[in-house]
């Protein structure tokens, strides 16, 4: 079985093999790791391609406990470990691009680029971080079933909810509670954004509505080795779903360059 027992908790993960340089794509809130699929079958074979479920999703199941990004951080460098890979490209998505700058911080002999797609470094306003308070009553009365439509539109995924749906109905009424206590409670590390000096690239769809545009431009800004931001017309927080070609073609154009030439 494809898991690693770390820091407490079963990784569930899936690895494409092969000696290319190594990517390992970090998901969303409320996604797991087939929100890559497109992604990764343009970078395969010539790119080992790692994705993971990190704690409270997929097929890692819900988290053991209270834990915050820097911990999810170190279950994605103890996967490295686990998987005898000593550094690699890290690409992350919304929550997954919390985790991922949080890695470079920790460990940044580790990281040999990063793809940072509709995220930020800062934190959410109060009345968003409210609302995520909101969001875990309703989901421990009712689970899933009234917050689907709302959640869609905000993570993205309206043009193809369905198959996100029925994973929703598998989490339980009490499994989002750690998981939304980490987004909600996460720090904010924008004042150490310039500690990251590893090769960047910013995605960010220019319609998010859950991290905005703006947001996205100010850390590819603040990133010392960022290209500039890769602006997605149209697109929504999931910006990779949505525009798998566009996206692909900056990813495999700046995995290549600072990639494949290291």
């Amino acid at each position: 079985m494809p898991e690693a027992r770390v820091n407490g908790q079963t990784i569930w993960y899936e690895d494409s093999g092969g000696n290319g340089p190594p990517v390992v794509f970090s998901h969303g809130f409320l996604m797991d790791r087939e929100m890559f699929a497109e992604n990764i079958a343009a970078l395969v074979p010539a790119y080992r391609c790692i994705v993971w479920d990190q704690r409270g999703f997929g097929k890692t199941g819900p988290a053991a406990g209270a834990f915050t990004y820097w911990d999810s951080a170190a279950d994605l460098l103890a996967l490295l470990d686990h998987l005898g890979i000593p550094r690699a490209a890290l690409a992350g998505m919304s929550q997954g691009g919390f985790i991922a700058l949080r890695a470079a911080l920790l460990a940044p002999e580790r990281v040999s680029a990063l793809v940072l797609m509709d995220t930020r470094s800062g934190i959410d306003a109060p009345e968003t971080i409210a609302a995520f308070g909101g969001l875990d009553a309703e989901w421990r009365a009712n689970g899933a079933q009234n917050v689907k439509p709302n959640l869609s539109g905000l993570l993205g995924i309206a043009h193809a909810p369905d198959a996100w749906f029925a994973k929703w109905d598998q989490i339980g009424r009490e499994e989002l509670h750690y998981p939304i206590a980490a987004l909600a409670g996460r720090d904010d590390i924008t004042a150490r954004i310039a500690e990251i000096d590893a090769p960047a690239l910013v995605i960010h769809g220019d319609a998010d509505v859950a991290i905005a545009f703006e947001h996205g431009a100010a850390l590819a800004a603040a990133l010392p080795n960022s290209e500039p931001i890769v602006a997605v017309p149209g697109a929504g927080h999931a910006a990779n779903m949505q525009s798998p070609e566009l996206v692909n073609a900056a990813l495999l154009e700046f995995l290549r360059r600072h990639l494949l030439t290291a």
